[in-house]
């Protein structure tokens, strides 16, 4: 099943937050034309680990963000860029950019010039901070967003704190909000009326904040870094055992009266200090030290298997490696492969969106382009002739 099999897409973006929701559209059956500037293209083409695949364009951050899609380069700043770029607006559904507040404007492709070329057009725009406001000029990188946003602040315990978290965050929740209103609007559009969709980073993120915005805007609690210890119920949180870390959520009386059978200390129940859940939130640590003894006895393996058999909800703590390779990813069809990816010279695998419908994953039938792999073709697609395009090279326009 593909949602947006009839949905075409034009992706201006850059790197990763635009990326990223477009990747979400392609998976989800959209048509996707990525629009890139001759000669560099998307600067994610020259990130990532593999320094021979930064210098052929097809660096790993670009490979995981961009199957799926097609490649056009088109110089947007010329008269001719621009015609081409309007008349792929007119067979358009929707179109992202990541470009700082201003700049389509600028290039006199903006959303008030192309919804007159296409009034159906829904035009998302992802930025750091949004369309105005004070902040709306500055650039927009993940770690001053999470920075901005206060993740960085309750991320870490009191001596690291603030933190980063260790992935692009607000790229990614930047993106995934995107996709999400992108969606939204194709399932609401009524009388051939487009949008223009405002996403910003910054709100994004403070969104997904809900539970610790709402303690300190409803109740007056001012969040704290509190490391790996979950701030709503203990024992909840990582604790260490004879091998390995593990992650219990012990959030209920009875699931805290589990945890004391299975490690084998049953005089914790009726501890006055732990007898219900505000004294164990008050005596955290002292908990935690005991459990964390208790457990010295076996690996993390073992006491993940006997928590969850007692109902108590655990999991080890797995690095990148070992959670791709385990069987509840490796079983789902998390991760794609497409075999000597155009190039890369070799199969390359990257991770699905994680969302089954009727029971298959959503998917890509095609690898990552190359720079400008598919501009003859859509040119033709768009009625330029053989002579054009040929002209449009010399002119250096795509």
């Amino acid at each position: 099943m593909t949602p947006l099999q009839d949905i075409r897409v034009l992706d201006l973006t850059n790197v990763l937050a635009g990326p990223f929701c477009c990747h979400q559209l392609a998976h989800m059956g959209a048509e996707v034309i990525k629009v890139e500037v001759p000669v560099s293209g998307d600067l994610a083409r020259q990130l990532g680990a593999d320094p021979e695949l930064n210098q052929k364009l097809m660096g790993v951050s670009f490979l995981a963000q961009n199957t799926g899609k097609r490649s056009i380069t088109v110089n947007l700043k010329s008269p001719d860029g621009k015609e081409i770029f309007k008349r792929l607006i007119r067979t358009a559904d929707v179109v992202v950019e990541n470009f700082r507040p201003g700049v389509m404007d600028r290039l006199g492709v903006g959303y008030e010039i192309l919804k007159k070329e296409n009034p159906k057009i829904v035009y998302c725009a992802i930025s750091g901070f949004g369309q105005d406001g004070p902040l709306r000029n500055l650039p927009a990188y993940d770690q001053i967003v999470q920075g901005m946003s206060g993740v960085m602040s309750i991320t870490g315990d009191v001596d690291s704190a603030p933190f980063r978290v260790g992935y692009p965050m607000a790229d990614t929740i930047g993106g995934m909000t995107a996709a999400f209103a992108i969606s939204s609007a194709l399932a609401s559009r009524k009388d051939e009326k487009g949008c223009f969709i405002d996403i910003s980073m910054l709100e994004s993120v403070m969104a997904t904040m809900g539970w610790v915005v709402s303690n300190y805007l409803v109740a007056g609690k001012t969040p704290e870094p509190m490391g790996n210890d979950n701030f709503t119920a203990s024992p909840s949180g990582t604790f260490k055992t004879g091998e390995g870390l593990i992650n219990i959520a012990a959030n209920k009386q009875e699931q805290f009266e589990a945890v004391c059978h299975t490690v084998g200390r049953l005089e914790l129940i009726d501890d006055p200090r732990f007898k219900d859940r505000q004294c164990r939130l008050d005596n955290r640590q002292e908990l935690k030290l005991i459990l964390e003894d208790a457990m010295r006895s076996k690996s993390a393996v073992q006491w993940e298997q006997e928590f969850n058999v007692a109902g108590v909800p655990a999991g080890r703590v797995l690095g990148v490696a070992e959670a791709l390779a385990h069987p509840q990813i490796s079983e789902r069809g998390m991760i794609g492969t497409f075999e000597n990816a155009p190039g890369v010279g070799r199969d390359i695998n990257i991770a699905r969106p994680g969302i089954k419908i009727n029971g298959s994953p959503t998917t890509t039938t095609m690898p990552p382009p190359l720079l400008g792999e598919h501009t003859e073709s859509i040119l033709a697609e768009i009625g330029y002739s053989g002579g054009e395009i040929e002209e449009l090279k010399k002119e250096k326009v795509i």
